[in-house]
């Protein structure tokens, strides 16, 4: 089980929690898991969220293994140029 931070506007799609605790070993699961308990995370998912492990920012590394007791934040994309 690991507790992750939801940043902006993700905290929404979670009933207006901060952060949730889920089961899961790896960023894919962890994704997988958030969309089966929150639907409205899947169309955030598509268009690109943050996982930030320890400080260090994985965009598309979904096979990136959760360490039990690690910081997690989940943070939308920023466009722009």
């Amino acid at each position: 089980m690991v507790e992750v931070t939801l940043w902006g506007a993700l905290g929404q799609l979670a009933g207006g929690k901060s952060k949730v605790e889920v089961e899961a070993k790896d960023i894919r699961e962890l994704f997988r898991k958030l969309a089966e308990q929150y639907p409205g995370f899947e169309p955030w998912i598509d268009r690109g969220i943050a996982v930030a492990i320890d400080g260090v920012i994985y965009r598309d590394t979904w096979g990136k293994e959760l360490p039990p007791g690690a910081e997690i934040f989940l943070l939308p994309r920023l466009a722009g140029g």
